[in-house]
Formats: structure tokens, C-alpha cells, sequence
């Protein structure tokens, strides 16, 4: 071969420095090219002075042999690529049987270093077809334990082979001594305590550690305090694995969490995983103010830690004392999007009591403080359009009058553009048709005010304010009490106490609707001339031929003892705006009326008016 590539020299088909590349590339069989990839050489053709090589997807290429030895990079027989093209059978069998004799030959195809997305672009899908996460993990898992491969911590970083091995101890513990700042030990230490089963001398090794890290627990725990929690929980578990005993001096989760001032910024900065154990050290620090103190900074965290932080305060008996702070939060339109984002995401039958048309309210609210503060999340909202049932089980029990109401919120909310309040009507119209006409805009008239006695408008503000602040209450306790007795499916209780619920919210949105349209009035000022509201009216009823005289007072005015009337029932909607002399015809319980006006003169409201519902048409 030699020979005759020396013939071509002579001819100047090639020059001398080519031979060697040459020569190699002829032996191996195999080559890389930039643009081309692998390939595999079929010819050496030195009589055409080309060479034939099979790339994938340009088969039978033909090359000139000085193109060819200045631009492909020989490939040795050994190398991973020329492997898959000689006998990818044996790698795959390698892959199930011999993780580490697979990696060893990646390592060395590229140098004794490779990332693990070199690793998985040369192996799947050629040699693993199947699930590379799994069959990575099993891989990682013995490399570590491996004494020739050095796995780093982070993913882009290289894996590397070494011919000579270094044992597990010694490697996480010179990483250990060369990391840089508690953050960086703290990675290796992880790493340790992870592997402290395949460690070889585990008390020598928590000897090292342990000390090292109270020196950086000391140094960080007023300026990096969430770091030295952290800290403290690794230490501990390390000393608990090794078995060596605690040192003098340590300090503790007790010294750290003890009265700490901010609980709730110290735990978010700590990774979620830690969430649950650091809020129960806080809570045996603090015996008799943590459940304050997680109630005061649940409305202040993450969704995530809200989570924790009900969990934790259920599991100590304290359901009560978090529905308790939930509703009012609710109820004052205070809860934090995250706090809603835990509760919409949690729904569980505890909560029962508390989800309803109230939550989806106080959703809007604080979507909108959020917009005006310029918060970018849009968690809460993003969650409300992805949940497909979660509108629905909010509003479902509410009465139709209340899902009105919330759907009007919805129209004049800015916190979804048109096309997501589209999608929400479309599911609010699928399980309450009788909103189709108010979302197309069939209904948009205003609703008239109410002219009412300042007696009654006194005694229905009364009326709900005890609503509010004894009988729902109470029966949201009656509720939580039912559901303690077991299955809701057949509690009766439960049932019962719900229905309660419903038929408390239903009025409180009633009254709510007319508080806010009614006018108080004394009836003063009242011209005469004509019948209107505040009117004593002297009438004769014709078909009769008697007397009768009516006092018309304000819609939630009646009292048939002293003949007074609501100036919405029909009787006095005939009568309002005639003239004495006037006869007016109506009709009242399916009998037709004349009465003939006689008099018309200012009323008296009496002192103690029963303010019983009257019969109208739209109050």
C-alpha cells in the first residue's frame, strides 16, 4: 500500500505528507468528516486515486485521496462509532449486562471525557432503545461507587474515566476539601451522605466533615441563615449514619429557628424538599407561638409552602385555626394568590366548608391587586384556565342570583383577556344555562333602586350583619363537625348542614343585592296631588261597594294589620300616579278589581312596622 501511494507521490497526484493520513485511514477503515459525519471506508482505489466511503445518507461517496487526507479525521476500530458500525449486537448486550464496560468505551472514544449528552447522543437510540432515564440512573449509581470514573455534580460538567482508580471515600472528600464556600460544600456533602453506605470508613469520614461544616455554619448563620439550616440537617444526618457523637458547642435548629423574627422568607429561600422538616423544627423551637406564626406567613409564601405549612398545622390538630385564618382572609379579599393557588390545587373535603363562590371572588380581587402592583406571576390565573373543573366546584352550590353576580365580576374583570373569559362562560354556561341570555347580552338593563323606611332599611342591615358574623360562622363549624363523623356519602349531617350553606349564602347575596340598590327615606316633602310612595289612599272598592283605605310605604314595608302596603305589589303599582276621581282596574288573585280614589293624603310609618317579606314582583 505504502508503495503504491509513493507511485502516485512520484506522479504528483498526491503529495508526500499525505501518505501517513493515508495510510492510517486505509488500516482503521473508518472516518469522520465535518459535514458528513461517520463513515465507513469501502475502496482505496490507487489506480483512480479516490477512495469509496459509506456515509449515512451518501452511500458508495467517492473522495480524492489528498481531499481526503487533509479533511476526515481517522476513526481506530475501537472507537464507539466504528463499534455501532461493526457490531452494534455486542454493544447492546454490553448496555443490559455491562453498564460500565459500555461508559469505559464512550469515555475513551472521546479523549477519557464526555458530558452526559455526548454519552446519550452516541448510545440512544442505536444501543438503547428503551428508557434511557432509568438505564442512566443504574449507570450513574455504579460509576460512583466505581473508583475509575469521576462523576461531577453538575450535568454539563464531563464525566471522566482514570485509568487509576481512586476510592469513593477519597474522591467525595477531596472534592469535599477543595469546594469553595458553604453552598459548594454543602453539594458534596449531599453527595456524601447519599453514598455513606458505600463509604469504606464512615466515622473518619464524618470526623472530616462535621467540623468543617459548623465552622461554615457559625460563619453564615446570621448572613446566609437558610444556607445554615440546611447545613444543620445534612451535618445531622451524617453524624446519624456515621454514629459519631455531637460535638461541643454545636449549634442547633434550636438556636437558629427560636423566636426567629421572619420564619416565612427563611423557609422560602430553602429548597422545597427541606420545607417540611424546617417548618417541624420551627414548631418544636417555638411550642407556644409557632401555629401564630405560620398562620401570620402562609399568606406571604409560595403555593409549594403553603402546602407545607397546611399539612404541618393539620397534622397538630389545628384544622380550625387554618380554616378559621383562611376564611377571614377570604372573606376581607386578603388571601394572596398563592395562598388561593394552594387551596384551588389542594380541594380536599377538609376545605369543604370553605370553597365556594366567596374563593372565586376573592380570586378576581387579588388578581387584579396583583396586576395594579405589577407582579408578573400569573400562576393563579394560569391554573383557574388550565383546571377545567375548578370554576364549576366553586360556584356550584351557589344560588343562581350569586352566579349572576360572579359572572358580571367576570365581565368587567381585567385579569383575562377575551378569549379566556370565553372559555370560562363556555363552562359556566354548560352547567348553568339560565346565564346564556346575561353573557350574549340578551339582559344588561340596570337594576332600579328600592325605595325602603329607614326603619326597615335598619332592621335588614341587622338582619345581616347576623348573618354574617354568627350564622354562617356557626354553621360552617356544623359543617366541619358532620364531616368528622365519616363518609359524606352517607351523612346525613353533612348533607343537612350543607344545604344550610347553601340556602345562608343564598340569602346573604340577596340581601347583599338589596342593600346596594335601597334608598332610605322618612317620606317627607310628599306632594299630594297624585298617589305616590309614602301615600295614605282612601279608595272604594266598586265591585264591593265598601271603603277601604291603604297606606303605600316602602318595598320592604307591609303590615296587613294596619293595611299597609308595599308600593311593589301589584294593588299599589295600579294605584301609583292617579289622581282622587281616578278609577283604576287590576287584577288580584285572578279577580278583576275597581277601586275609585277618594282621598289622597300623606302617611304615617308606624314605629314597630313588621318587616315581613312583601309579595312583589322584583324586589
Amino acid at each position: 500500500m505504502k508503495e503504491e501511494l509513493e507511485r502516485l507521490v512520484a506522479a504528483e497526484k498526491i503529495g508526500r505528507q499525505h501518505i501517513d493520513a493515508l495510510l492510517v485511514l486505509a488500516k482503521g477503515g473508518y472516518c469522520f468528516h465535518r459535514s458528513w459525519g461517520f463513515g465507513r471506508i469501502t475502496t482505496v482505489d490507487t489506480v483512480l486515486g479516490r477512495l469509496i466511503i459509506d456515509f449515512k445518507g451518501k452511500a458508495g461517496h467517492p473522495m480524492e485521496l489528498a481531499f481526503a487526507a487533509e479533511s476526515l479525521k481517522p476513526i481506530p476500530n475501537e472507537h464507539i462509532l466504528a463499534r455501532k458500525a461493526s457490531d452494534l449486537p455486542a454493544l447492546r448486550q454490553l448496555a443490559a449486562l455491562h453498564h460500565l464496560d459500555l461508559i469505559k468505551i464512550v469515555l475513551l472514544s472521546f479523549g477519557g471525557r464526555a458530558t452526559q449528552d455526548q454519552i446519550m447522543g452516541v448510545l440512544v437510540p442505536d444501543v438503547i432503545a428503551d428508557d434511557w432515564k432509568k438505564w442512566w440512573e443504574a449507570a450513574k449509581r455504579e460509576m460512583k461507587k466505581d473508583g475509575h470514573f469521576q462523576v461531577p455534580l453538575k450535568k454539563a460538567e464531563p464525566i471522566i474515566y482514570q485509568a487509576v482508580e481512586v476510592s469513593l471515600q477519597d474522591r467525595l472528600l477531596q472534592e469535599f476539601r477543595s469546594a469553595k464556600g458553604l453552598k459548594a460544600r454543602l453539594t458534596v456533602a449531599g453527595e456524601i451522605l447519599k453514598n455513606i453506605a458505600d463509604i469504606k470508613d464512615k466515622v473518619a469520614a464524618a470526623n472530616e466533615v462535621i467540623p468543617a461544616l459548623n465552622v461554615e455554619i457559625a460563619s453564615h448563620q446570621r448572613t446566609q441563615t437558610s444556607l445554615s439550616l440546611e447545613a444543620i440537617f445534612v451535618r445531622d444526618d451524617i453524624r446519624a449514619a456515621a454514629g459519631v457523637p455531637v460535638q461541643e458547642g454545636e449549634i442547633t435548629t434550636h438556636k437558629i429557628l427560636g423566636n426567629h423574627s421572619r420564619p416565612g422568607p427563611l423557609f422560602e429561600a430553602m429548597p422545597a424538599a427541606k420545607h417540611k422538616r424546617a417548618l417541624q423544627h420551627f414548631k418544636e423551637s417555638n411550642p407556644d407561638t409557632w401555629v401564630a406564626a405560620v398562620l401570620g406567613f402562609m399568606n406571604t409564601v409560595s403555593a409549594k409552602l403553603c402546602g407545607e405549612c397546611a399539612d404541618t398545622l393539620i397534622e397538630s390538630g389545628k384544622l380550625e385555626a387554618l380554616k378559621d385564618a383562611l376564611a377571614r382572609l377570604i372573606s376581607q379579599h386578603q388571601a394572596s394568590s398563592e395562598l388561593l393557588l394552594w387551596l384551588a390545587k389542594e380541594r380536599s373535603d377538609s376545605f369543604a366548608d370553605i370553597l365556594g363562590p366567596e374563593v372565586f371572588r376573592a380570586m378576581l380581587t387579588v388578581m387584579e391587586r396583583d396586576a395594579f402592583n405589577e407582579k408578573k406571576s400569573n400562576r393563579l390565573r394560569d391554573f383557574i384556565m388550565a383546571d377545567p373543573t375548578l370554576l364549576i366546584e366553586l360556584i356550584g352550590s351557589a344560588d343562581i342570583e350569586i352566579i349572576r353576580d360572579l359572572t358580571r365580576a367576570l365581565q368587567l374583570s381585567t385579569s383575562f383577556d377575551d378569549m379566556d373569559k370565553r372559555s370560562l362562560f363556555g363552562r359556566i354556561v354548560k352547567s348553568f344555562p339560565g346565564v346564556q341570555s346575561m353573557i350574549s347580552g340578551d339582559q344588561n338593563k340596570q337594576e332600579a333602586n328600592l325605595i325602603v323606611s329607614w326603619p326597615s332599611l335598619e332592621r335588614r342591615k341587622n338582619e345581616y350583619e347576623e348573618l354574617v358574623k354568627k350564622k354562617v360562622p356557626a354553621n360552617s363549624k356544623e359543617i366541619a363537625i358532620a364531616r368528622s363523623y365519616g363518609d359524606l356519602r352517607e351523612n346525613h349531617e353533612y348533607k343537612a348542614a350543607k344545604e344550610m350553606q347553601k340556602f345562608l349564602m343564598r340569602r346573604k347575596t340577596e340581601l347583599e343585592a338589596q342593600l346596594l340598590r335601597a334608598r332610605g327615606t322618612d317620606f317627607s316633602n310628599l306632594k299630594t296631588d297624585v298617589i305616590g310612595v309614602g301615600c295614605k289612599v282612601k279608595v272604594t272598592d266598586l265591585n264591593a261597594k265598601h271603603a277601604e283605605t291603604y297606606s303605600i310605604l316602602g318595598a320592604w314595608d307591609y303590615d296587613p294589620d294596619h293595611n299597609v302596603i308595599s308600593y311593589l305589589t301589584p294593588m299599589a303599582q295600579s294605584l301609583l300616579n292617579h289622581k282622587v276621581g281616578d278609577v283604576v282596574e287590576f287584577e288580584l288573585d285572578s279577580v278583576k278589581k275597581h277601586y275609585r280614589i277618594d282621598a289622597i293624603e300623606a302617611a304615617e310609618v308606624p314605629a314597630a312596622l313588621a318587616d315581613a317579606p312583601p309579595v312583589t314582583r322584583d324586589a
